[in-house]
């Protein structure tokens, strides 16, 4: 297995690890809070059932392994796993999506490769994209934004339906990434588009505020140093790039660099899925190198894939390239004569 930032800091203690763990944590409340201004109650269920699931099939696997359980479980990996993947499904899916993506994530692409430090693939990311490609209807409905709904949706009702077998299709949308995909597909231009009230001044109503809070949360972890600037801005510097050079040729048909960045996952992937020290390049080049790629792939399958938001296959591409990599862009060491 190759050696990584965790295994280091494993080996100077478990509280590092701790803190950095909690730090991400931290930041990522700015963002779950306008998700759940926006969406509602929904995010809470799902983040308290996803963290639980997470924590015991954890804990499950730590005694069969017999490895140490409680020091494992604070080191807050799983939480944070947990979290991550929570955040990435519609707010109203059924409870059986988090519990399958959850245990997928920490038994099958985590713990099943030795834990936390062995795991090539990032785990929440993995997830994710088995629930996407085995339940395509339940994950990519989304509930509109409370702002164009006009209601308040309470507690006892998201959790009804959560937790009830009844399709919520007439209460879910597509997401504003997805319906412009649609929507060119039928020939209309971009500009009579975004004039539905789905759109807000820069991307989709209430998505451009979430976005705006990770990036918030984001540039918190990089003051804090718990994260290094290269994979971030390289991720957001390939998709604006990427994205400009089309909007300029024609925008039209082409979204503008602004909308790419504020819209979907692209915040919360760059500050904060991206640059898990396990599973991304370790040099400081090649950091830069594994952003950049991962935001022009971004681009090419919200452009001309068949999934409206792509941080997730992004991630497990890059995941794969990271070894490769790292070693053409090790520094050479150079042993002189004496």
């Amino acid at each position: 297995m190759k050696p990584t930032i965790f295994n280091a800091q494993r080996r100077k203690g478990q509280n590092s690890v701790s803190v950095v763990m909690l730090q991400v944590l931290a930041a990522l409340v700015p963002g779950i809070g306008m998700m759940w201004w926006f969406f509602g109650w929904g995010i809470f269920i799902h983040l308290a059932l996803a963290i639980t699931i997470a924590v015991s099939a954890e804990a499950m696997v730590l005694y069969l392994r017999r490895k140490p359980i409680v020091t494992t479980l604070l080191d807050f990996s799983a939480v944070l796993t947990a979290t991550l993947l929570a955040l990435s499904l519609p707010p109203l899916v059924p409870w059986w999506i988090t519990v399958i993506g959850t245990l997928f994530a920490i038994v099958i692409a985590k713990q099943l490769y030795g834990g936390l430090g062995y795991n090539p693939f990032n785990p929440a990311m993995v997830g994710y994209v088995a629930l996407l490609i085995s339940f395509p209807q339940q994950m990519t409905g989304w509930s509109p934004p409370l702002e164009l709904t006009g209601t308040a949706v309470n507690f006892s009702d998201v959790l009804q339906t959560i937790f009830s077998n009844k399709p919520v299709d007439s209460i879910t949308m597509a997401t504003p990434l997805d319906t412009v995909k649609t929507q060119l597909r039928l020939n209309k231009p971009i500009a009579e588009i975004t004039s539905s009230p789905l759109y807000g001044t820069i991307a989709g109503v209430g998505w451009e505020w979430i976005a705006a809070a990770f990036l918030f949360g984001g540039c918190g972890l990089l003051a804090t140093r718990a994260i290094t600037w290269q994979i971030p801005i390289g991720f957001l510097g390939g998709l604006a790039i990427t994205a400009s050079i089309f909007y300029l040729q024609d925008d039209t048909l082409f979204l503008s660099p602004a909308f790419h960045l504020f819209s979907g996952g692209a915040m919360l992937g760059a500050f904060f899925i991206a640059t898990d020290p396990v599973t991304a390049a370790a040099t400081p080049r090649g950091r830069l190198i594994y952003g950049i790629l991962m935001g022009i792939i971004v681009y090419i399958i919200r452009t001309w894939g068949g999934y409206p938001d792509a941080i997730a296959f992004a991630v497990l591409l890059l995941n794969l390239a990271a070894p490769t990599i790292d070693h053409f862009t090790r520094p050479r060491v150079v042993v002189g004569s004496s």
